[in-house]
């Protein structure tokens, strides 16, 4: 079952990290093997006609990792670097994150290997069009089936392109529109999911800083009010949980992007330097900030937490030892390696771990696929009833006491919860929960070093207790 934890393969580091929460348990060898292994992988080759006439061949990935439990949900990515491994790496992390947050999904991920800014918006469609066309002949999607989502490279276009391509595939189906989350509000999407990634890192961030006896080893006080934050990627997943932190007080010191990095020890505005990026092109050059290039050397500036969410293995053993953050939230998959993790870990610095971390996404993608089974708006049934309730419940506290609520006061107070509110609600809540189960699986027991192998920990134990209870394994 021993993976080699220096390995520099994405998926053998993720079963190193497996591997080392399995030696911790007494589960049959073939129970462990069979949540390791991917159960099934599909690579796929088609051809797309460029607009200049000529013919390029497009090769792609979805993988099944997991069939503990139907569908299996995992997000599609494209980037000029994707492979094999790396799809089946992501995979197995969306797994083991789906048990952690106790969202009823097993784990898959899809890549293609293109890059975006290389074609034209015919061409990503031509090319989303057709690779949803081979899941569905191989039976690779479906809402009870294979159910995807966006990751790096794609959005709620390209997801809206996958639902109607579905849909044309499979005329009358009632139940389509939960073949694929992330789509547009208007083609089925739920309010939240664009920002549900960071959101999610920004909720797990604060909750793994409000726990005192875990900071002061590390020199910081509780709280995110006053801490430096340097954020390593300013794509979706990067700008929101940058927003979110400089909301609750945090000081974003240094922003970073694929050209260079942003840094002001005063404090970054995050919507200036998008505005920025946007009118230029790139954040480098912004006013009043130093710029650094190369970008990577933004990590190793002097921060109290270090959000890298940009792709995996950022983090190394080359640069760990130049790390100088204190916590390293990971917003993106696999940013540390293993080699890192070490030298970090020595050095005292607290990872909180991909693995549960940007689990937010997949949550909030839980919710959209149940509101298209459900075909029904969350907060559509009982918001009136709610806010009819709680102004009754005013009125008698008025009657009781004879004080009147000012108007803008009982407005707030009455008003029911729309569905971003409840979406918002229920993701703050699975952050929280299954950060203090990993918390309370470290805390317990000495043999468990950190909070990864604790995550990994407990995501085994919850896939293994499916299979267990199916009666598969004895």
């Amino acid at each position: 079952m021993a993976s080699d934890p220096t390995a520099s393969s994405f998926y053998q580091t993720v079963n190193a990290y497996f591997d080392r929460a399995a030696a911790l348990t007494d589960y049959p060898a073939g129970l462990l093997e069979q949540i390791k292994v991917c159960n099934a992988v599909y690579a796929v080759q088609f051809p797309l006609r460029r607009q200049d006439g000529s013919i390029e061949v497009i090769a792609g990935w979805r993988v099944q990792h997991s069939h503990h439990r139907l569908p299996v949900k995992g997000g599609i990515r494209y980037a000029p670097e994707v492979n094999e491994d790396e799809v089946k790496a992501l995979a197995a992390l969306m797994t083991y994150k789906c048990a952690i947050v106790d969202v009823p999904f097993g784990g898959a991920k899809g890549g293609v290997r293109i890059d975006t800014k290389k074609y034209t918006t015919q061409e990503l469609e031509q090319i989303t069009r057709r690779y949803t066309a081979e899941l569905i002949k191989k039976n690779f999607i479906g809402p009870g089936v294979d159910v995807p989502a966006p990751d790096y490279g794609t959005g709620p276009r390209e997801m809206a392109w996958i639902y109607d391509t579905y849909s044309a595939f499979n005329p009358g189906a009632i139940d389509a529109m939960a073949c694929v989350t992330g789509k547009p509000v208007t083609q089925g999407g739920i309010r939240g999911r664009v920002e549900a990634t960071g959101r999610g890192v920004y909720y797990g961030l604060r909750e793994a800083c409000a726990q005192r006896e875990d900071l002061a080893p590390l020199g910081l006080t509780p709280g995110l009010e006053g801490k430096r934050v340097v954020v390593q990627g300013l794509g979706n997943v990067g700008y929101h949980s940058a927003k979110f932190c400089q909301e609750a007080g945090c000081v974003i010191v240094a922003l970073s992007e694929r050209d260079g990095a942003v840094y002001n020890p005063a404090g970054l505005d995050v919507d200036a330097v998008v505005r920025h990026q946007r009118e230029t092109g790139s954040i480098r050059d912004f006013p009043g900030a130093k710029t650094i290039v190369p970008t990577n050397l933004a990590l190793e500036l002097p921060c109290d937490i270090l959000i890298p969410a940009a792709l995996e293995n950022q983090i190394t053993a080359e640069n760990a030892p130049r790390i100088q953050a204190r916590i390293v939230a990971e917003a993106a998959n696999g940013p540390t390696t293993a080699a890192a993790e070490r030298i970090l870990r020595e050095r005292g610095v607290l990872i909180i771990p991909d693995v549960y971390l940007n689990a937010g996404g997949v949550t909030v993608s839980y919710f959209e696929w149940v509101k298209n089974l459900s075909h029904v708006r969350f907060g559509r049934v009982g918001k009136r009833f709610e806010e009819s309730a709680f102004d009754r419940l005013l009125s008698a506290v008025e009657r009781a006491t004879g004080r009147a609520f000012p108007e803008a006061e009982r407005r707030r107070i009455v008003r029911g919860p729309d569905e971003i509110d409840l979406v918002n609600s229920g993701l703050e809540e699975t952050m929280i929960t299954a950060y203090h189960q990993i918390r309370e699986c470290w805390k317990r027991d000495p043999r468990v070093p950190d909070l990864r192998t604790a995550a990994f920990l407990v995501a085994l134990r919850k896939v293994a207790t499916t299979y267990l209870e199916l009666g598969i394994f004895p």
